[in-house]
């Protein structure tokens, strides 16, 4: 079945991939990008007056439940959610009950994704077998199923022989190591940032130092590999300086970092609600400005959400009960407006390649970019679009959202995929 073509007219066209930021119009035909330029009729034309065009955003790091936790999240809830945020592409972490760390487990979520069909989903396949940090998952079949990086998220690779074997290995099939950097030993059981507000609040604190021991320890390893690595939610200033070195000194080192991390500090604890409560966990002021310049300076890569579902009875838990994670699909695009752009720290080009171009280099995927012949994934963006995050309307099966109520200033409000409208904002108007 022929898919429709889309001309979008009038919109501010900007993709990265392509340096390109320019009034013009965009065809799309046959699940394609056919044309930027003075287009002819469309079967269907998109009024974008007023609004950003650019390829379809990318979420790198996202938790979607299934299998095992179905409950907070499913692959298709989670699609779903994504396209309203605005995202034709995620990327779900293998930390799922079984984890993903077999053939089966890759092709599993592929084949739940081709049923959902709503956005892109690529699996990461888990770095060790069961995610235990001991023995490597048989990464070379993950790779034949369509696995497009490892990690064992939520957990991170704390043995240096291990870690080292696992960045050895993935070079043999150009992929990734994506790393949750957080010494066990030092974090042990804390439950939020190490430090004279955990001990007021008489709660276990997982210092800062955890994460830094570890970003050292891996670009070091990496160094000695030969491999790409990824720090994964990026959320120390200590860790942002090593980084920046490592790039100086022209290493494969990429990352990320969440809007949380960028809007919030451990301060949002004192009221010991469990839906600040996250991990890597909410630092200081000083680390938020730290990361908040390894953005602006390029040292930190790609903007992800950390998307992480939990049931509503999870999280009304006490604080120290509670599972750590909030969600973020639906909301982070306007939470780095709010982080970046309002403040004037950079600008929609700079936001729309961290969240489009870069990732998809990171990750190796033929995305993020509207050259003729791409992928017709398309984001249309109202960058003054001023709103009130209501969870209560989300896509997601879970509401565990910190923001909820918070005023943002932008808004997706037409979503893509392949060339078929998955999203549009039921309260758009066209200005």
């Amino acid at each position: 079945m022929a898919i429709p073509s889309i001309k979008i007219t009038n919109g501010r066209i900007i993709d990265p991939s392509q340096d390109l930021d320019t009034q013009a119009d965009l065809l799309l035909s046959d699940g394609k990008v056919e044309k930027i330029g003075r287009a002819g009729k469309a079967d269907e034309t998109v009024d974008a007056r007023g609004l950003i065009v650019c390829p379809g955003l990318i979420d790198m790091h996202v938790h979607f439940r299934e299998p095992g936790g179905e409950e907070a999240e499913t692959i298709a809830s989670g699609s779903a959610a994504a396209v309203a945020g605005g995202f034709t592409t995620v990327a779900c972490m293998p930390n799922t009950s079984p984890p993903l760390d077999t053939e089966a487990d890759i092709e599993f979520v592929y084949r739940q994704a081709l049923r959902a069909d709503q956005c892109n989903v690529y699996p990461i396949g888990a770095a060790t077998k069961g995610r235990a940090g001991a023995e490597l998952a048989e990464m070379g079949q993950m790779v034949r199923a369509g696995a497009v990086a490892f990690s064992d998220d939520g957990a991170c690779i704390a043995k240096s022989s291990v870690m080292l074997k696992a960045m050895q290995y993935v070079t043999m099939f150009d992929r990734c190591i994506i790393q949750h950097c957080e010494d066990p030993d030092l974090a042990g059981e804390g439950v939020m940032n190490g430090g004279a507000t955990a001990t007021r609040l008489g709660l276990p604190g997982s210092p800062s130092i955890g994460e830094e021991l570890i970003v050292q320890r891996d670009i070091v390893l990496a160094r000695t590999a030969g491999c790409r690595y990824h720090v994964a939610h990026v959320s120390t200033a200590r860790a942002v300086a090593l980084l920046r070195q490592a790039k100086a000194e022209g290493l494969a080192v990429t990352s990320e970092v969440c809007p949380h991390h960028l809007l919030l500090t451990e301060q949002a604890c004192v009221g010991y609600d469990a839906h600040f409560k996250v991990n890597p966990p909410l630092r200081t002021q000083a680390d938020v400005e730290a990361c908040l310049e390894g953005v602006v300076d390029g040292t930190i890569d790609c903007l992800v959400s950390d998307h992480a579902p939990h049931g509503a009875e999870a999280k009304e838990l006490e604080f120290l009960a509670a599972p750590f994670g909030m969600i973020g699909l639906e909301t982070s695009l306007a939470l780095f407006a709010r982080a970046l752009i309002e403040p004037r720290l950079i600008d929609w080009p700079e936001v729309v390649a961290a969240m489009t171009s870069k990732p998809a280099q990171v990750l190796k995927l033929q995305k993020g970019s509207l050259q003729p012949g791409s992928d017709a994934d398309v984001t249309l963006i109202d960058p003054n679009r001023s709103w009130r995050i209501d969870s209560s309307r989300f896509a997601s099966k879970s509401r565990n959202c910190p923001f909820d109520g918070t005023e943002v200033p932008a808004k997706a409000v037409m979503t893509i995929v392949g060339g078929r409208i998955k999203y549009r904002d039921p309260d758009h108007v066209q200005r």
